[in-house]
């Protein structure tokens, strides 16, 4: 099993098939895990790996994964895009193209704000966001789920750190997409794909507001999960997307 190690930080990830580097932050919040991609509506490991080299990781501390770390609290969306940057350079990777579900959004655009020169191009699906119909959706659900699983495995660890964790996570940026402003996407340069929801824990409005915002985005046919006609004509525009703007980068 391939663990990428960085101090007290282990991470498992998975890779398959060859090509042009594709970064897949799975979804399912906090508990995000290569395992959930096979619930999703598709699987990029297999889906994309005919074509590029698919590289997904298990989220740090996610319940029932093989990754652990520090919860760093004052830092919380940093912490991530230090393992997704880690596993690349571990891997000898540069430049690289991303994809990602869920919670992958925020993370996305925390790597386009910190690392834009090796994102090629950023394919976001159902991502998170905030909503003022549901301020705090994220805090309540892990303060009532993942906390009382993470505090099983690591004693050390209390609620109340748990709890100012998911402030400086979810409650202090109250706003748009949590790790950027509306200024950094609409001057965001890198060509990016949307496909949107519309559940509380999946807002359609912010999701959207990104896409019309950010100059090079592009969005997908909505609603895209109702069926698997509409599932298959999303990833041709994946697919589509992805071979316009990366046909020349080498692995």
């Amino acid at each position: 099993m391939p663990i990428y190690e960085n101090g007290p930080v282990k991470i498992y990830y998975e890779e398959a098939g060859a090509g042009i580097p594709l970064l897949v932050i799975p979804g399912g919040g906090l508990n995000a895990k290569i395992a959930n991609l096979a619930s999703h509506a598709f699987n990029p490991l297999e889906e994309f790996s005919d074509t590029y080299h698919v590289i997904a990781l298990d989220l740090r501390n996610a319940t029932g994964s093989q990754a652990e770390g520090p919860l760093e609290i004052e830092r919380p969306w940093d912490c991530f895009l230090d393992d997704q940057l880690g596993l690349m350079d571990h891997l000898g990777i540069d430049k690289f193209m991303a994809m990602g579900f869920c919670i992958a959004g925020p993370m996305i655009w925390n790597l386009l704000k910190q690392a834009s020169d090796r994102v090629i191009a950023a394919t976001i699906v159902h991502p998170i966001g905030y909503t003022s119909s549901h301020p705090d959706l994220f805090y309540n659900n892990y303060m009532n789920g993942w906390a009382l699983e993470f505090i099983k495995r690591r004693p050390e660890i209390t609620m109340e750190m748990i709890s100012e964790f998911l402030i400086n996570m979810y409650t202090k940026p109250a706003d748009f997409v949590y790790t950027v402003d509306r200024e950094f996407v609409r001057n965001c340069q890198t060509p990016m794909l949307v496909l949107p929801d519309d559940v509380p824990a999946h807002p359609y409005a912010p999701a959207m507001e990104t896409a019309l915002l950010a100059p090079n985005a592009q969005v997908s046919l909505y609603p895209w999960k109702e069926n698997d006609r509409k599932i298959e004509l999303a990833v041709r525009h994946i697919r589509g997307f992805m071979a316009t703007n990366a046909p020349a980068v080498s692995s």
